[in-house]
């Protein structure tokens, strides 16, 4: 069933992405009570929790976008769209890495505490420092000690954590400031004679970055 609107003026266009760019950005200050035994999950139990929510209300939001009446047709509408269409695929993408992230630590969580072999446990540790003082190394054996893991093996888990809360962040923070940017343009630029050729200006930044990200991925 669709529903009878005035047509959304550029203003109405650059809120919806300023508003999607808001919810985003949430996504990276959203708190989960952790227990001291799932400590190591503490970085990404937030982005865990409010990251689907945020996808379902981006959808809600972009299916009214859709149905309601009239539908986006002019430049400025059909850009708005492709902006708003590439954030929830964005975000799904991450959300959904994010989620194998935190199985693949959990399961490593479960891995008895005996020694290990260090070419297949090995923590992706690639940019954090592990050099720890006395009153830290006091701390990780206490965390440790409540999350039933040995020290290294808590350390390996945390890092991966830690890893795992980077890249969400990464993403939501592009994510939120490209948003920010196609609303900019929506709202001083755009007019009924966007461009639609080759140039930066005429796709949003959203799709421009993944477009690059499927580009490096190949």
């Amino acid at each position: 069933m669709t529903t009878s609107r005035a047509p959304l003026t550029r203003t109405d266009l650059a809120g919806l992405l300023t508003e999607a760019a808001q919810s985003v950005s949430g996504i990276l200050t959203a708190e989960y009570p952790t227990a001291p035994s799932r400590s190591y999950l503490h970085p990404v139990l937030g982005a865990l929790a409010a990251g689907p929510r945020v996808v379902d209300e981006l959808s809600d939001r972009l299916e009214e976008f859709v149905a309601a009446e009239p539908r986006p047709t002019t430049p400025a509408g059909l850009f708005t769209l492709a902006s708003y269409a590439a954030t929830l695929g964005w975000l799904t993408e991450s959300l959904a890495e994010l989620t194998t992230a935190v199985d693949r630590i959990c399961t490593r969580a479960g891995i008895p505490t005996e020694p290990r072999d260090p070419a297949v446990t090995a923590p992706d540790d690639k940019g954090f420092d592990f050099s720890f003082n006395a009153l830290e190394l006091a701390a990780i054996r206490t965390a440790a000690e409540a999350a039933g893991l040995a020290p290294d093996d808590y350390v390996a888990v945390l890092s991966e954590s830690l890893l795992a809360a980077s890249r969400i962040t990464d993403d939501c923070m592009e994510i939120s400031s490209s948003l920010l940017e196609d609303a900019a343009y929506v709202l001083d630029e755009a007019t009924d004679h966007i461009s639609v050729g080759d140039g930066p200006g005429s796709l949003p930044t959203l799709v421009r970055s993944l477009l690059a990200r499927m580009e490096t991925a190949r």
